[in-house]
């Protein structure tokens, strides 16, 4: 498991990560150490990816870094709960220019593309056309109009997956985070194939509980189901527990909580002609809440995220329990950050080097089947649409026989779509599923396993338990009639 990734920068943070696990496990961890080994993946005789090994060694600094929750570069200032940041050393690999002419220019008679630039950027040079980038608006007209499809526009990956625009660039063509406009999704980490995104951890301070003996419970989010080879969600769980961790626990049970409250607060809305926004995740709830905040105030689900659900239930039942959420989401660090309820949130990533470290293969582990397990609607959390299926399904498990429309919105640039509709009034539907990643939950850029694997995997496994309701599994977990609600004056 530990060569675990194709993506070489991705690989280099994984045996950071891994690392870092093993020196929390001993005692206290000295940042001199784990920079040392960082030092030593890349040697003077190792492969080279960038042009020299120093420039290595400092990427991987800054990974170090953000692996023990630190910002990148010493001495920038980031708000708290920026999690997504940028390794500067590491973004120099794109291209700086977005217009850029290739050699398919035949220098031709008609030039199109000078007529068509209306900023007098384009001129013919010795071999082909050339742009005077110091006038170019990067407005695309040349592309368009040149004949042979020499001239190409060329986005930056980052800002390319970025669905609110919060990706800019500084004097030098380094890539810049705009942390007012970040809804901190992560689409932008995944994309780069440089590396030069990346997000803090909170591994160690999860670690540092567990070692000094502090009852750590770990709510698992359903998409973690096929993440781990072969392995089953009841040997996944308790290799969980095998870190040191208390106990570990579905937040799909919170879900089917989630899934009850919403279709009370959707019967709400409809009758008072108002749309109502899912509050499942929290990429999707930034989004609304920095970017469309009257839609924010007027749509938005008053109903905590399971993760917050199923964590306040375990502080009520243990208020001196710590609760640490393990997704595939980055966008939880912040949520996490702006709440009381649970502590930490660590990714699929991170699970996977505590495993390494402790020398757990989940696939291996003895287990039984499990004895308390939520519906497959809150496992269904974790798809594209899950959210408003199970919803619905609380909504027929009540009696209830009213047609409620939803709109899914799948990825981040559908979201806003649907968001923009709902500002000028053309919304159509009674509730919108709002899913920042593409697929839902299972394709989260800290998955460790391909969506359609994890889908798969999921539908499989999940096709053998019994047919379980929402309220069933609400009454399992002690959930009935627990307040899940967001009080107004408390946000």
């Amino acid at each position: 498991m530990e060569n675990m990734f194709s993506n070489e920068s991705r690989q280099f943070k994984f045996d950071v990560l891994v690392a870092l696990c093993r020196a929390a496990i001993k005692g206290e961890v000295n940042e001199d150490e784990i920079q040392a080994y960082a030092h030593n993946l890349v040697s003077l005789s190792s492969p080279r990816m960038r042009c020299c090994v120093y420039k290595e060694r400092e990427v991987l600094r800054q990974r170090v870094r953000l692996a023990m929750g630190k910002d990148a570069c010493e001495g920038s200032e980031h708000e708290p709960t920026q999690i997504v940041q940028v390794i500067d050393a590491a973004c120099d690999g794109c291209t700086i220019k977005k217009i850029r002419v290739t050699d398919n220019c035949r220098k031709c008679m008609a030039k199109s593309c000078m007529a068509a630039c209306r900023f007098g950027a384009m001129h013919m040079g010795t071999y082909h056309s050339e742009i005077d980038y110091s006038k170019c608006k990067e407005c695309g007209a040349c592309a368009r109009a040149c004949p042979y499809n020499a001239i190409v526009v060329t986005e930056r990956p980052c800002y390319a997956h970025c669905p609110v625009q919060a990706i800019g660039w500084d004097e030098n063509g380094l890539c810049q985070i705009d942390e007012k406009k970040c809804i901190n999704c992560g689409q932008c980490e995944n994309a780069c194939p440089f590396g030069a995104i990346e997000d803090k951890s909170e591994v160690l301070p999860v670690m540092n509980d567990i070692r000094e003996g502090k009852k750590v419970y770990a709510i698992v989010a359903p998409s973690i189901q096929g993440q781990f080879e072969n392995a089953s969600l009841a040997q996944v769980m308790k290799s969980v527990e095998m870190i040191g961790f208390a106990e570990c626990v579905e937040v799909a049970a919170g879900a089917d909580l989630v899934a009850q409250t919403e279709y009370k607060e959707l019967k709400e809305h409809k009758e008072a002609g108002v749309p109502l926004t899912t509050s499942c995740c929290p990429a999707f709830v930034n989004m609304l809440k920095i970017h469309f905040p009257q839609q924010y105030e007027k749509n938005k689900s008053t109903t905590l995220s399971p993760m917050l659900a199923l964590a306040k239930k375990l502080k009520h039942d243990d208020p001196n329990c710590v609760v640490t959420f393990v997704g595939p989401c980055i966008a939880k660090k912040s949520e996490v950050m702006g709440s009381d309820l649970c502590d930490y949130a660590v990714t699929y990533e991170e699970l996977a080097a505590m495993f390494i470290a402790k020398g757990i293969s989940p696939a291996d582990v003895e287990v039984g089947p499990l004895e308390k397990y939520a519906s497959n609607y809150g496992r269904n959390f974790a798809y594209s649409g899950g959210v408003a299926a199970a919803v619905t399904q609380a909504a027929k498990e009540a009696g209830d026989t009213e047609t409620y429309k939803a709109v899914i919105a799948n990825g981040g640039f559908e979201c806003k779509k649907q968001l923009l509709l709902m500002k000028v009034g053309r919304f159509q539907g009674d509730i919108l599923e709002g899913m920042n990643c593409e697929g839902g939950c299972i394709a989260g850029p800290a998955c460790i396993t391909d969506a359609m694997t994890v889908k798969g995997r999921m539908a499989k496994e999940n096709i053998q338990t019994d047919k379980k309701s929402i309220e069933q599994s609400v009454e399992l977990y002690n959930l009935k009639d627990f307040d899940i609600e967001i009080k107004k004056d408390a946000e």
